[in-house]
């Protein structure tokens, strides 16, 4: 009998769920502006959503009925962080919420960001509620190889909106892993640390695939991982702020064929032939980051000249040694605009653009027929300082709202 009522109770509480969904599962909404990052703003824009995707995008779209509708000011796609450190830092700051760089050892890609993510962290909330939809987030900078990095929706549904557990591995050139580790203390030492790590890596690959299997080397998860970075299964996202270090990370990825992500790239600026030429994308800094350590010689006009050479750029809210451990990527965006961005570029460079980094462009970035209905609602324009997102909608459920 007792069975026989819990199995009763988990159904209704599943068809309640269901018909909560159906009624958030067909959505119009109306706005002013709409941009979709696939072409042209639209005025009186209308977006239809139905059952998590997009059904229908254009002006002045008549909304079926049984349609929910939100008008907004403007709306734009979800906004994608390219690369955070949000569910491993959490936004206290205190040892218990910091998960996001193990100190014991300074290679270790095998490390998981899956294994360290809480859905539940308040951050991954407060960054939501900024308008930040999908996030590739895991290990920081500040180890040689401190792990991995996943992408998933910032939904109250938690894993259930996990979409890669293992994108890139995550790389850091300059002064920061000094101070981290014992070894190495200088660039000539990690770069050279690195190299030795990937050659016992491809002699791990080779071994692997001999057809004798008494020869082949015990399972290694260091090595599967590498060889993975190495075969071009995950992206190498390299943290690397001075002309140097950015100069190493370009040569560290011709040698071992690398499909390399620059993140940070404060002197970028210095080097646009040899990032353009290299075919690399770049994830900026904040554009308001602090000046000082191998950031000293940042420039808030970054973002700008590498968008005028026609380099990639994604925009990050980046790792913050204070409360709440991450900045308003909006705000970021708003300063590249203040700095020389014209307001589509520094859009794409929070939507469409970190969405192709991070390889969810079919999914992402973009406000297109059958992609994932995220979107953000917006009171006025969103890189002004009194506009508010008023609205926050991931996989056609409105997980946010405020909007009068």
């Amino acid at each position: 009998m007792k069975k026989q009522i819990h199995f009763a109770a988990v159904l209704l509480a599943g068809l309640a769920i269901l018909g909560g969904q159906q009624a958030q599962a067909q959505i119009a909404v109306k706005g002013e502006t709409v941009y979709t990052m696939a072409g042209a703003p639209i005025k009186n824009g209308v977006v239809l959503l139905k059952d998590g995707k997009i059904e229908a995008v254009g002006a002045n779209l008549q909304v079926p009925q049984n349609y929910t509708v939100y008008i907004a000011k403007v709306v734009t796609p979800g906004l994608v962080d390219a690369h955070a450190t949000v569910g491993l830092a959490g936004i206290y700051n205190i040892p218990a919420d910091q998960q996001q760089l193990e100190k014991t050892a300074p290679i270790q890609p095998e490390l998981r960001a899956l294994d360290a993510y809480n859905p539940q962290e308040e951050l991954v909330a407060w960054v939501r509620d900024h308008g930040v939809t999908t996030i590739n987030t895991g290990h920081g900078p500040g180890a040689l190889i401190s792990g991995q990095t996943m992408t998933i929706k910032t939904s109250p549904d938690g894993f259930a909106t996990l979409m890669d557990t293992t994108s890139m591995v995550t790389f850091t050139l300059g002064t920061s892993v000094g101070e981290n580790y014992n070894s190495p203390k200088t660039s000539a030492k990690g770069m050279a640390m690195l190299r030795s790590e990937l050659q016992a890596a491809q002699a791990y690959a080779k071994k692997s695939g001999n057809s004798d299997a008494s020869k082949r080397p015990d399972r290694n998860l260091k090595m599967d991982y590498l060889v993975g970075v190495l075969n071009g299964k995950y992206k190498s996202l390299i943290t690397a702020n001075t002309s140097q270090d950015i100069m190493a990370a370009l040569r560290l990825a011709k040698e071992f064929k690398l499909d390399l992500v620059l993140d940070g790239a404060a002197e970028a600026y210095l080097l646009l032939d040899e990032i353009k030429a290299a075919g690399v994308p770049v994830i900026l800094h904040p554009t308001m980051a602090r000046a000082n350590g191998d950031n000293k010689n940042m420039s808030f006009e970054t973002a700008a000249i590498l968008a005028k050479a026609g380099i990639p750029v994604a925009i990050q809210s980046g790792f913050e040694q204070y409360v709440p451990r991450a900045r308003v990527l909006l705000f970021e965006a708003s300063a590249a605009v203040a700095n020389g961005m014209t307001p589509e570029q520094a859009l794409a460079a929070v939507t469409s653009t970190p969405a192709k980094i991070i390889g969810q462009d079919k999914r992402v970035g973009s406000l297109e027929k059958g992609k994932d209905a995220d979107l953000v609602l917006y009171d006025g324009d969103p890189f002004e300082y009194t506009s508010h997102v008023c609205a926050v909608i991931i996989d056609g459920k409105v997980v946010n709202n405020t909007c009068k």
